[in-house]
């Protein structure tokens, strides 16, 4: 049984060793994966991986959440810039996070400017959001919002968290997901859906009791929605705990002949976890994990600037993450 060699990690007073390195990529590939499956691959008792997870789980260092893909049903999704006065923007960064339709609500650069994702269902609960509550909200001095046109990498893809080898990981892959397949979701899943969000690794029996479900008519209808591209899971931890120091926002200004190519290129690099075509006038936005600052030196000047049609770009640096996936905790 080959078992998971890494260097062990220390983030203020939690130590991430091989185990903890295995686990959280295990998770990454398939967030509701049994306990005793990931210690078969990691080659340890299903009793240490289940201890492993309920110390990392507790102490705020990871989580499992089920996210909502809002594109199969028809949402749209922002990526929304806020600038704010200096005394306000944790404050309203804060409120944004509370929201159960943001996530990855980042504080940037000076700590005047707030990032953050949005789903909305509806063109009402769009212009909700977008024309009435964040413009008139005090202290909000400037908001724009891009619409994200198409996604080239998403989080749930991104390589920073991968140690297993790539036998290991094919153990742990979860079926393949169809997202042709016609299904609906109505009110009664939204509870369902909720509980998930809170902790994507909640026991069937507790979700039942969420629900109002027999345990197996939650197992089907959670494999069902899972099947169907509707629900997925996503570990939530910071880049920091993975040794990753130095994340930042970018916003390009691509040559539109040279759009496709530059976003399959960023794609396909490590430091890379989202890159998606948006509106406005910059028409990409990336998120970058580097190990440090010099590291993200050296991605901008070299790997970016080696790509040809960017004609601007702009960095910001996430100086504080008030929520990522999930619902607020």
């Amino acid at each position: 049984m080959e078992s998971v060699s890494w260097y062990v990690l220390v983030v203020d007073d939690v130590t991430l060793d091989a185990v903890d390195r295995g686990l959280v990529h295990a998770l990454w590939i398939d967030g509701r994966a049994p306990f005793s499956r990931i210690g078969e691959v990691l080659g340890v008792s299903e009793n240490t991986v289940a201890r492993r997870y309920r110390r990392l789980r507790s102490s705020g260092v990871l989580r499992v959440v089920g996210t909502l893909n809002g594109l199969r049903l028809g949402y749209t999704s922002w990526t929304i810039r806020l600038r704010c006065t200096p005394d306000a923007a944790g404050s309203i960064a804060a409120a944004l996070a509370a929201r159960d339709d943001t996530s990855f609500v980042h504080l940037l650069s000076g700590g005047t400017e707030i990032s953050c994702n949005t789903q909305t269902r509806s063109a009402d609960e769009r212009d909700a959001l977008l024309l009435e509550k964040l413009p008139r909200t005090r202290r909000v001095i400037g908001v724009s919002a891009h619409l994200l046109l198409r996604g080239f990498a998403l989080p749930s893809a991104w390589v920073g968290p991968a140690v297993l080898s790539a036998e290991q990981a094919a153990r742990l892959r979860p079926g393949a997901v169809d997202e042709q397949q016609p299904i609906e979701v109505g009110a009664a899943d939204r509870a369902l859906l909720d509980a998930l969000a809170r902790d994507g690794r909640t026991g069937y029996t507790d979700l039942a009791r969420a629900t109002g479900w027999s345990d197996s008519t939650v197992k089907r209808r959670a494999e069902a929605l899972r099947t169907a591209g509707v629900l997925r899971y996503q570990v939530d931890i910071e880049p920091a705990r993975l040794g990753f120091h130095a994340e930042a926002r970018l916003w390009m200004a691509v040559r539109p002949s040279a759009l496709q190519d530059v976003a399959t290129a960023m794609a396909a690099h490590p430091e890379v976890s989202f890159v998606a075509l948006t509106t406005g006038p910059t028409n990409l936005v990336a998120v970058v994990n580097c190990r440090d600052t010099e590291d993200l030196a050296r991605y901008l000047t070299e790997r970016v600037a080696s790509l040809d049609g960017i004609a601007t770009l702009e960095t910001a640096p996430v100086i504080r993450t008030v929520k990522r996936a999930g619902a607020p905790l």
